[in-house]
């Protein structure tokens, strides 16, 4: 077998951090970051997860679809599929209703295609539309726009770097990084990073001090500490958004050592975040925000005596 091991350059960085190499001997100084790049965290307060609603309504389809394929509620279906969902929002910030979803599944050469667009449409996206939003009614469904989804799965289209990143995350409706999570071992903060920021954005949210957040935090490779930590609320938090960065500072660990112990990287399964994304769980610790809303709350009241007006 050939075996290609990392940069032993790289792996010194991360072993020994820039702030340890001069000195620093507090906690969690030793292990530098993996890599550099910003990585974003993002939550909403329009659901009750914290992701964008086109997100969930995608989310709650591609589970309906694969219980159907399961439960042969729906029949000639197999396990390759996706959904798309768009949702305009008014002036406020309010859906104003579902026009268009997309839903591919793979099918077997038999299926007749008519029924299979009549299934989908009564048993999986009316359903999923009404839980989100009782009473109303989808738009157009586009069912298989290429006309035929018969070959699936690996066989017919592969590739493992980046994955749908945005699957993955907020569906395009919050920033992302760049880098893919899949894949990479909690050193490498395109992962742990991106899961820390989430994990503050949705404290955030959940604390009541905003009703939608972003979080952007940069690292650079070999440093311990982030060269850039930002919380941006789009003019809807309850405090300036700086005294909210300054707060969440002073509460969650931004070292990549840190992370990965809050967070119990080393043990947590990844296997199961290959569907429905990576934020929309309770099975991992940077969705449990209940432990942290009291200490941010209290950060945030100091942090506005104590930081000069700008």
């Amino acid at each position: 077998m050939w075996v290609r091991r990392q940069s032993p350059d790289i792996a010194a960085g991360v072993t020994t951090s820039l702030e340890a190499r001069a000195g620093d001997e507090s906690a969690y100084v030793l292990m530098g970051a993996g890599d550099q790049g910003t990585v974003y965290g993002y939550a909403t307060g329009e659901t009750k997860a914290r992701l964008p609603l086109p997100l969930i309504l995608a989310h709650d389809i591609c589970r309906r679809l694969d219980t159907a394929c399961t439960d042969g509620t729906i029949t000639g279906i197999h396990s390759d599929g996706k959904a798309q969902v768009s949702v305009p929002y008014d002036e406020h910030g309010h859906p104003e209703g579902v026009p268009a979803v997309v839903v591919s599944i793979q099918h077997e050469a038999s299926k007749n295609l008519e029924e299979l667009e009549r299934e989908l449409r009564t048993l999986i996206v009316a359903p999923a539309i009404e839980t989100e939003l009782p009473g109303v009614t989808p738009g157009v469904v586009l069912v298989n726009p290429s006309g035929r989804f018969v070959t699936g799965g690996p066989a017919a289209d592969a590739g493992l770097t980046g994955r749908k990143l945005m699957v993955d995350t907020y569906g395009g409706l919050g920033p992302h990084g760049g880098g893919a999570f899949s894949g990479k071992d909690p050193s490498k903060v395109d992962r742990s990073g991106a899961y820390m920021a989430r994990l503050i954005a949705k404290t955030i949210v959940d604390a009541g001090l905003a009703a939608e957040c972003e979080v952007a935090i940069s690292h650079v490779i070999g440093k311990a500490d982030p060269v850039a930590f930002n919380v941006e609320t789009r003019g809807g938090g309850t405090h300036p958004d700086h005294v909210l960065t300054d707060a969440a500072r002073t509460v969650f660990p931004l070292r990549p050592a840190a992370i990965i112990d809050t967070l119990d990287l080393r043990h947590t399964r990844f296997h199961p975040l290959a569907t429905y994304g990576h934020f929309n769980t309770s099975a991992v610790a940077w969705e449990w925000t209940l432990p942290w809303t009291t200490q941010l709350r209290e950060a945030v009241t100091h942090a506005h005596q104590t930081t000069p007006h700008q």
